[in-house]
C-alpha cells in the first residue's frame, strides 16, 4: 500500500468534514495564538521598561499560566465532540476492513494537519497581532512606541512544545478509546446512553445546598479582608451547584413539563421535551459549562474594565499628597528630618503649594462592641471581619496639620471614623477607657485613610496619652510593634514625571543622610496602578475573548451534535406528515426550553456575586459602586445580544441537519 495512501485519505476525511473540522480548527488556532501572544508581550524587553511595565509583566505571566491550563482544557473538550462524530465513521472503515492499526495511522495523520494547520495559522495571527497590542499597551502606560516587530525564537518554541504535548496527549486518548471499542460499538456510539435518566433528588438537593452555601457567603462577608480567603471557597461551590443542578434540575424541569399536559400534548413540545429528555444526561455538563463560562467572561470584563476606567478617580480620591513622606521618630528625630526635608527641595528648586507635617501611631486590633483587642493568640480566621485600624495623634499636631484648634484632656480623645461614626461614648483599647469628648469631621490624610480597607479610627489625644499608648502597644505585640510616625505630605504644581524624579531625588538625598523612611509618590501610584489596572483588563478582555469563543464553540458542537443524532427521527416524522414549519417550530421549543437557561442562570450568579466583586474591587482600590453597576449591565447586555445571534445561528444550523 502506498505510504501516502494514509495521508490523502486523513486530507480527504479533513475537507469531507468541514463542518466538524473547521471549526475545531478555528479553536486550536485562536488557542494557539491566544497563548503565543501572552508569552510574547510577557517576554518583550521594552515591557519592562516603561512605568508600570513590572508590574503589568507579573500579570502577564499569570495570564500566561492561565491560557496554558485553559488550552490543554478547552482542546480536549471540544475534541471529545468531534470525536464522538468520527467513532461512527471509523467503525465502518473497520467493517470496511481496516485494521485498528490502520485506523491509528489515520488517526495520526489527522492529529498532524490539525497541529501544523493551527500552529502556522496560530503564530501567524500572533505575530501580527503583538506589535498591535504591545502599542494598546504603551498607550495605556503612556510610553513611546518602537519601530519593528518583536520575535522571539524561544517563545515560538514553547509554543510548539506546549501545543505538541496537547495533541499528542489528545491523539492517545482517542487511540485508546478507540482500541477498546468494537466495530459495532463504535457505530452505535452516537446512539448510546438514549435511556430515559432518572430524577436525582439527592444530587439535586446537594447542588442546591452548595449553590445557597456560595451566595450565602457572597452576601454575607462584609469584611474586604475576609473577601479574599472565602472568595475561592465561594466559586467553587457555586461551580459545584450549577454542575449538580444542571444534571439533576434540567431532568426534574423536562418531566415536570411532560407532566403539564397542556403544555406537553403539543406537536412542537411534545417532541422537543421527550427528545431531550432522553440526552439530558449528557447535554447538562454542556449547559453548565456555557454558564461557567458565561459567568466569567462578564464578571472578569465589567470588573477590569470598571478597575480601568475607574483609575484616576481612584487614585485622587485615595492619595492625599503629591508626595508624601513616612519617618518613625524612634529613629529619627522630627526636626532633624524636616530640617534636611527641606534642604533637599531647595536643592530640587521645588516649592510645594502645600506641606504638612504630623505624628501619629498606627496598629490593628479586633472591634470587640465598644472596645479593642489586641491578644492575637484568641484571633481566628472568623475574626478577620472585625480586624480595624486604630491611629493615634497627638492634640498640638493635629492643630498644627489642619488649624482647628481642639483641646484634649487625659483620658479623653476626639475621634474621627472613615466608615460609620463611633456608637458609643468611650472607646476601650490596652487597658485604657477613653471618654470620647467629639466626633470630628476631617483628619490629616483623611484621603489615606479613606482608602483603607477595614474601618478605620482616629483618635486625637494628648501628649502623655499617646506616649502611654505607644509603650502598651509596644509590650502588646512585641516585634510586630508600630512606632510612633512623622509623615511629610506635600503638593506641587508639576507635572506627573516631575513629580515621580522628584520623588526619587529626595529619596537618594535622605538615604545618604542615614534617615529611615518611606515616600510615596501619587504620580508613581498611577502609573504603577495603570499597569496594574491596564493588565488586568487586558487579561479580562483576552481571556473574556477566549471563553466566549469557547461558550460559541460548545454551543455550536452541542447543537451540531443533536442535529446528526435527531436527523433520523426527524426525517421518520416528516415522512409521516411533519411539515417544515411544524419541524422548525419544533426546534425552535427544543432550543428555547434549555438553551437561555445558562444565560438565565450566568445573570442570577452575577446578582449574588456583586456584593462580593465590590469588596474585592475596593480591596484594589475602586469603591465607585456607580461605574462597576453600569459596567456589569453593560456587560451582560452585550454577552445577551451575542448569546440572541448564536442562538439564531446555531438554530439555523441544526434545522438544515435534521430537515429531509
Amino acid at each position: 500500500m502506498n505510504k501516502l495512501f494514509y495521508a490523502r485519505l486523513a486530507g480527504s476525511n479533513v475537507r469531507k468534514n468541514a463542518s466538524l473540522f473547521v471549526p475545531y480548527l478555528l479553536t486550536c488556532t485562536l488557542t494557539v495564538a491566544m497563548f503565543y501572544l501572552f508569552h510574547s508581550l510577557g517576554a518583550n524587553p521594552g515591557l519592562q521598561e516603561l512605568r508600570g511595565g513590572d508590574t503589568l509583566w507579573g500579570i502577564m505571566q499569570l495570564g500566561n499560566g492561565i491560557v496554558a491550563l485553559f488550552a490543554c482544557i478547552f482542546l480536549f473538550y471540544t475534541n471529545s465532540f468531534l470525536a464522538k462524530r468520527r467513532k461512527r465513521e471509523f467503525g465502518l472503515f473497520n467493517i470496511l476492513g481496516m485494521e485498528k492499526r490502520h485506523l491509528a495511522r489515520l488517526l495520526l495523520w489527522e492529529t498532524i494537519y490539525t497541529a501544523c494547520i493551527s500552529l502556522a495559522l496560530g503564530m501567524g495571527i500572533g505575530i501580527l497581532l503583538d506589535k498591535l497590542m504591545y502599542m494598546v499597551i504603551t498607550r495605556m502606560l503612556g510610553g513611546g512606541v518602537a519601530l519593528g516587530f518583536y520575535i522571539s525564537g524561544a517563545v515560538m518554541l514553547d509554543v510548539v512544545k506546549l501545543f505538541a504535548f496537547i495533541y499528542t496527549a489528545i491523539f492517545l486518548y482517542s487511540l485508546l478509546q478507540m482500541q477498546t471499542a468494537s466495530p459495532i460499538q463504535l457505530l452505535q456510539s452516537d446512539r448510546a446512553g438514549e435511556r430515559e435518566p432518572r430524577t436525582r433528588r439527592l444530587m439535586a438537593l446537594a447542588g442546591a445546598i452548595c449553590l445557597g452555601a456560595g451566595y450565602y457567603l457572597a452576601l454575607t462577608t462584609r469584611s474586604a479582608i475576609a473577601v479574599v480567603n472565602v472568595f475561592f471557597v465561594a466559586v467553587l461551590l457555586v461551580i459545584a451547584g450549577t454542575y449538580l443542578l444542571f444534571i439533576a434540575g434540567s431532568i426534574a424541569l423536562l418531566k415536570m413539563l411532560r407532566k403539564n399536559k397542556k403544555f406537553y400534548y403539543q406537536t412542537s413540545h411534545f417532541i422537543s421535551v421527550s427528545g431531550m429528555l432522553y440526552r439530558m444526561k449528557q447535554n447538562a455538563a454542556g449547559l453548565a459549562n456555557i454558564c461557567i463560562l458565561s459567568t466569567m467572561v462578564m464578571v472578569m470584563i465589567s470588573s477590569t474594565l470598571s478597575l480601568m476606567l475607574g483609575l484616576n478617580d481612584a487614585v485622587k480620591r485615595y492619595c492625599s499628597f503629591d508626595i508624601a513622606l513616612d519617618a518613625p521618630v524612634t529613629h529619627t528625630d522630627p526636626a532633624v528630618f524636616e530640617a534636611a526635608l527641606d534642604q533637599a527641595l531647595a536643592e530640587e528648586q521645588a516649592q510645594p503649594t502645600y506641606k504638612v507635617a504630623y505624628r501619629y501611631l498606627s496598629f490593628a486590633a479586633l472591634r470587640q462592641g465598644e472596645g479593642f483587642s489586641t491578644d492575637r493568640s484568641q484571633a481566628t480566621m472568623l475574626d478577620l471581619d472585625k480586624v480595624c485600624n486604630l491611629l493615634f495623634m497627638p492634640a498640638a499636631d493635629y492643630t498644627r496639620a489642619t488649624g482647628i484648634e481642639v483641646e484634649v484632656g487625659p483620658g479623653q480623645a476626639l475621634i474621627y471614623s472613615n466608615r460609620n461614626p463611633w456608637e458609643y461614648d468611650t472607646l476601650s483599647v490596652l487597658g485604657e477607657t477613653f471618654d470620647i469628648a467629639g466626633q470630628l469631621e476631617t483628619v490629616p490624610g483623611d484621603k489615606d485613610v479613606a482608602a483603607d480597607i477595614s474601618p478605620s479610627y482616629y483618635l486625637v489625644v494628648d501628649e502623655e496619652t499617646l506616649e502611654q499608648v505607644y509603650q502598651k502597644q509596644q509590650a502588646a505585640y512585641g516585634e510586630t510593634a508600630s512606632s510612633i510616625t512623622l509623615c511629610c505630605g506635600m503638593d506641587f504644581d508639576l507635572d506627573d514625571s516631575r513629580q515621580i524624579d522628584l520623588a526619587a531625588a529626595l529619596r537618594d538625598k535622605l538615604d545618604s543622610q542615614g534617615f529611615a523612611f518611606s515616600i510615596n509618590s501619587r504620580a508613581r501610584q498611577l502609573y504603577d496602578l495603570r499597569g496594574m489596572y491596564g493588565g488586568l483588563f487586558f487579561l479580562g478582555i483576552f481571556l473574556g475573548l477566549l471563553f466566549t469563543v469557547a461558550a460559541v464553540l460548545i454551543i455550536y458542537y452541542k447543537q451540531l451534535s443533536e442535529g446528526y443524532a435527531d436527523k433520523e427521527r426527524f426525517e421518520i416524522l416528516q415522512k409521516v406528515g411533519m411539515s417544515h414549519a411544524e419541524v422548525k417550530g419544533t426546534i425552535r421549543s427544543q432550543i428555547l426550553t434549555v438553551f437561555f437557561l445558562p444565560l438565565l442562570t450566568a445573570g442570577v450568579h452575577i446578582a449574588f456575586a456583586y456584593p462580593f466583586i465590590a469588596r474585592m474591587l475596593a480591596l484594589l482600590g475602586l469603591q465607585n459602586h456607580l461605574l462597576f453597576t453600569l459596567c456589569t449591565l453593560g456587560s451582560f447586555g452585550i454577552f445577551a445580544l451575542l448569546y440572541a445571534l448564536i442562538y439564531r445561528i446555531t438554530a439555523k444550523t441544526y434545522y438544515r441537519i435534521v430537515s429531509w
